[in-house]
């Protein structure tokens, strides 16, 4: 009944996750979802009056731009350079998006022919490799060790392949493993994307989750990388907007022609009134990106100590709202996981969800409210 395309699929990671955890609320168990990463706090205030004024307006009802209000693309490219230095042409280097995942999914439809490889990290946001397949692509893993960094080894990877890759997927801040990557790192990738004539997609959603006075950098502060690759960024991890549905991608002006030719084709663009709320979420006051890391902060303090007191020698990342950590001796992800869910109501991700490579890890959100994240550490300790 199904096209091939969707028979070679695997379940997606969140969608299983959501009906195991709907199955043991049925049953009566008191959950605590520390799983998917979708933020508990809420958008900003001024944020939302904004939506409202916004959509009171009766031309805010009609078909967007597919490329985005030029306004929005003007804020986005200003947020750019105040954050990270980046000088972009709101025309023609800003493309606004449903949302990255929506990019992310669609830019292999630009660029890949059938049969052509997309460089995939693993363990990774699974729409890297999803989409891939979509297209007609071949995925080839790089895996992400933790001997390495959680960065992929360019080196490692044959000739042949490079030779063929067309893309290349990365994404630090990293999902799931919270890793991060230095300036040096992106200097590698660039000169191994000019040296293989590969396009760099860089998923950069986590930017500003960011804890102990570190800052992220941006891909395109790294000489060369407009000449080859583009960033994608959401507001959903920085102002609390996962259900906007509401990014954009930047940099090379070529590649976003290319991704902007699918979404003309296949979107009508993003509604006009979140866009202007997301106008007022970059060029406003940005205290509540302030608020949301001292959260954050103390939930990471709080959940290391739990895990760090059952003997799991989890990291403490320096970014992301995630802590990846080893499961204890005996058990797989998957079985770590499920008991965590069966004996103590507690959801978290089994780290083989995000690619082999994520087998012997899972992935624990910090986005239940630091009460809960409490009484998970509490119930953690009766295991």
């Amino acid at each position: 009944m199904y096209a091939d395309r969707i028979t070679s699929l695997p379940p997606y990671l969140f969608a299983a996750i959501d009906r195991a955890k709907e199955n043991a609320i049925k049953n009566g168990v008191d959950v605590i979802d520390l799983g998917v990463g979708d933020p508990d706090m809420p958008t900003p205030p001024h944020i939302i009056d904004a939506l409202h004024r916004s959509a009171q307006n009766p031309e805010r009802h009609r078909y967007p731009s597919y490329t985005g209000m030029l306004s929005f693309r003007e804020a986005a490219s200003g947020w750019y350079k105040k954050t990270f230095n980046v000088s972009l042409d709101p025309a023609s280097e800003v493309l606004a998006l449903i949302g990255s995942k929506e990019g992310l999914a669609h830019i292999p439809l630009a660029f890949l022919n059938p049969g052509d490889i997309a460089l995939v990290p693993d363990p990774a946001y699974p729409v890297y490799k999803i989409g891939t397949i979509f297209a007609g692509g071949v995925p080839h893993i790089m895996p992400l060790s933790a001997e390495n960094g959680f960065l992929p080894d360019l080196d490692a990877i044959p000739d042949d392949v490079a030779g063929r890759a067309r893309l290349i997927f990365l994404n630090y801040p990293n999902n799931p493993t919270a890793a991060v990557a230095d300036p040096s790192f992106f200097r590698e990738v660039v000169d191994f994307a000019h040296e293989h004539d590969i396009i760099v997609v860089h998923d950069n959603p986590y930017s500003e989750m960011t804890f102990d006075g570190y800052r992220a950098p941006s891909l395109l502060s790294t000489p060369g990388a407009m000449e080859v690759g583009i960033e994608m960024h959401s507001l959903s991890k920085t102002y609390n907007m996962t259900g906007w549905r509401i990014g954009f991608a930047l940099g090379n002006a070529e590649i976003l022609s290319g991704l902007g030719k699918i979404k003309t084709n296949i979107d009508s663009g993003a509604f006009e009134a979140v866009q202007e709320a997301g106008i007022t979420a970059l060029t406003g006051p940005q205290d509540c990106i302030a608020d949301m890391r001292r959260v954050y902060t103390k939930r990471r303090a709080l959940l290391l100590r739990g895990l760090h007191a059952l003997g799991i020698d989890a990291a403490a990342p320096k970014a992301t709202f995630y802590v990846w950590a080893p499961v204890p001796d005996g058990y797989t992800s998957i079985s770590f996981a499920d008991e965590l869910l069966d004996k103590r109501g507690i959801v978290a991700t089994p780290g083989v969800g995000f690619g082999e490579y994520g087998e012997g890890y899972v992935r624990f959100s910090m986005t239940s409210s630091t009460d809960r994240i409490q009484e998970a550490v509490e119930r953690m300790h009766e295991l």
